[in-house]
């Protein structure tokens, strides 16, 4: 596959860095002077992933007290369905608007929702509240990458990325522990209140502790048509998997591609865009970055009904079912801390080993979580032990080369876009790998026969059907080095780009 032209250098957006700089660890965005900055980014972050986790955990304890199994796997996909909005939306902000104000609003946003999720009677509003949620959250999420460039000289982008993949593994532990603590009975609900106050202080901080900077956009009117097309999209792939009737879920299933293409091709037309300029066209470095970066996501979004076929099939606790899932952000953050210095052919290896890593993992789950033996201890856990923790594991070996190949490509007056469409694409890869999940769990028995026979089925079908995103992530990897690490940064899009 050949590779656009060598682009031409800019100026480094941030600031000037010494070569002590790119030896440096992690601990550097610790410093003094980066510290603040760190931790209110961090902490949107924590939330995201930590809310991820309780949900996870408590998520069969919510079926089991107001019922909605049908409606399961809309638990993550209105989640990051808003999502996508909420990312964009830092791109797309009003002019009056800035960083530090998305942050708060961001926030609020996010404790509406989980107020909305701890005080729901019926499953519809706890998906009402689980869309509010997700609207602050992929304000957070975004913020996190367009911040960036602002805040950190560039030999720390990928280090930056490594401590979100940290932040994540910390919530493997945090989530599921407050999840696990609230799972009996009607105690779901206190795992969604206890977000709350944290929300709150972090959106009181976000005007002190974070720097003001410079609104570098060109256009900031929202490109509506795409998203409304992409977003028709996800939600039609969610209805197809709540559906029953074959028919119907085949004709949902056709109507949601057809809804993506015609949102690729007005992309393609549009002079307002939804991705920065080449993201459509893979002849392009920077949209097949995104499209690993798609396919990997949602693969690792399997992971929805994990808890649920571990307590189900092997009587696992919600607790250590709760922890379990957690290893998929355990090995994300393991493997991106070992790989995240790698530069050049390295980091292009590290992608292809992280896709065929994902989704090798992914497929030694089906027979793994497959079967109905109750796991008597950790020796009988193990394999899928491992499964789990390598299906993150991949994605962790991808995912700070790819976010710091995609900063590299992107023009100077695209950075924010470009920032958020990482969030938007992992939030869309989300949203689409837990509705792809619905439609095969259900269409392969979960629901209807149900019980036993129907849980060893979808586990089955589901994570046989799901390595196969990861695997066409891995042909999309195999790229020239450049498309990864340029030598020189990217200054703006050429017409031919265009």
């Amino acid at each position: 596959m050949s590779s656009a032209p060598e682009p031409p250098p800019r100026p480094d957006p941030a600031p000037a860095a010494s070569s002590r700089d790119t030896a440096g660890s992690v601990w550097r965005l610790f410093s003094p002077g980066l510290l603040p900055a760190t931790l209110m980014l961090g902490g949107g972050v924590t939330l995201f992933a930590v809310e991820t986790y309780v949900t996870a955990t408590v998520a069969p304890s919510i079926v089991r007290d107001i019922g909605g199994l049908d409606l399961f796997a809309w638990l993550t996909t209105l989640y990051v369905a808003a999502a996508v909005l909420g990312a964009q939306f830092v791109a797309l902000r009003p002019r009056t608007l800035g960083l530090r104000g998305v942050y708060t609003v961001g926030a609020l946003v996010f404790s509406a929702g989980s107020l909305v999720c701890a005080a729901a009677p019926a499953m519809p509003v706890v998906l009402l509240g689980r869309a509010v949620q997700g609207l602050g959250a992929g304000m957070l999420s975004g913020l996190a990458y367009a911040f960036i460039r602002h805040v950190y000289p560039e030999p720390l982008w990928r280090k930056a990325s490594t401590l979100y993949a940290a932040i994540w593994g910390v919530a493997t532990f945090l989530g599921p522990t407050a999840g696990g603590l609230f799972a009996g009975g009607a105690n779901w609900r206190y795992a969604f209140s206890i977000l709350v106050p944290p929300a709150l202080l972090m959106a009181a901080s976000a005007g002190r502790l974070l720097p003001r900077v410079a609104d570098e956009r060109q256009d900031a009117r929202p490109p509506l048509a795409q998203i409304s097309l992409l977003l028709a999209a996800v939600l039609l792939v969610s209805a197809a998997g709540t559906d029953g009737r074959a028919d119907l879920k085949t004709g949902m299933l056709a109507g949601s591609l057809a809804l993506f293409a015609a949102m690729l091709g007005l992309e393609r037309r549009a002079a307002t865009r939804l991705l920065p300029h080449g993201a459509t066209r893979l002849g392009q470095p920077i949209a097949r970055l995104y499209l690993v970066m798609f396919g990997l996501i949602i693969t690792v979004s399997s992971d929805v009904y994990i808890p649920y076929f571990l307590q189900t099939l092997h009587g696992v606790a919600p607790l250590t079912s709760g922890y379990l899932v957690a290893l998929v952000a355990l090995g994300w953050t393991l493997t991106a801390f070992f790989t995240g210095t790698l530069r050049g052919r390295g980091a292009v290896l590290a992608i292809s080993a992280g896709c065929t890593l994902e989704a090798g993992a992914t497929l030694a789950l089906a027979p793994l979580l497959g079967d109905e033996t109750a796991w008597g201890g950790w020796m009988a856990m193990a394999p899928a032990v491992l499964a789990i923790l390598a299906m993150g594991g991949g994605v962790g070996l991808c995912w700070a080369h790819l976010v710091a190949g995609v900063l590299r490509w992107a023009g100077d007056a695209e950075q924010d876009k470009a920032s958020a469409a990482i969030a938007t694409v992992q939030s869309l890869g989300g949203a689409l790998g837990a509705a792809l999940s619905g439609v095969i769990a259900n269409g392969a028995g979960l629901v209807d026969p149900g019980g036993l026979a129907g849980a060893q089925a979808a586990a089955h079908w589901l994570f046989l059907l799901m390595a196969a995103p990861g695997a066409t992530a891995f042909f999309v990897s195999l790229v020239p080095e450049r498309a990864v690490s340029p030598s020189t940064p990217r200054k703006a899009p050429t017409e031919r780009e265009k």
